[in-house]
């Protein structure tokens, strides 16, 4: 019997919060390696692999807020490539109240260091098996497949 109430839908955000990423490889142009960042906090995260960034400030542009994350996770400065196309206009969904778009990069200057929320980092062939063998970061886990047709688009 249908019913005069309305219906009551999830609470939507009122602004998403918008993260960017970075799949660093060794080579834009014939990448072999990606560079994989764990996860030193917060404790729920601890342990887990993801893709090293953070989240856009006011004002900041995306590819800028990647540039200023990189540095200050890293110590590295990059050459942005192509983007990873997600399956939604703000990119790949982490949770309700945020998403992150992904970008393919090269290190142009620095070496990478865990300087802050990572306490490693791993090169790791651009290979689904090896790169699976990480235990990923539950949001993070299908952007890796992404990422691979991404960096190695076939004929």
């Amino acid at each position: 019997m249908p019913s005069d109430a309305p219906e009551t839908l999830p609470a939507v955000p009122a602004v998403l919060i918008q993260v960017v990423g970075a799949a660093i490889v060794d080579s834009l142009a014939e990448p072999a390696m990606m560079l994989a960042a764990r996860r030193s906090a917060p404790p729920a995260l601890a342990g887990l692999w993801e893709f090293p960034g953070g989240k856009v400030e006011p004002g900041e542009g995306a590819e800028a807020a990647l540039e200023r994350e990189l540095r200050e996770e890293l110590g590295v400065a990059v050459i942005l490539g192509p983007e990873v196309p997600g399956p939604t206009a703000a990119g790949w969904p982490l949770n309700p109240k945020a998403a992150m778009r992904v970008w393919l990069a090269e290190i142009r200057a620095g070496e990478a260091r865990p300087l802050q929320d990572h306490d490693e980092l791993r090169w790791v062939p651009l290979e689904r098996a090896e790169l699976t063998e990480l235990d990923w970061i539950p949001a993070d886990f299908p952007i890796v497949d992404a990422v691979l047709q991404a960096a190695r688009p076939g004929p």
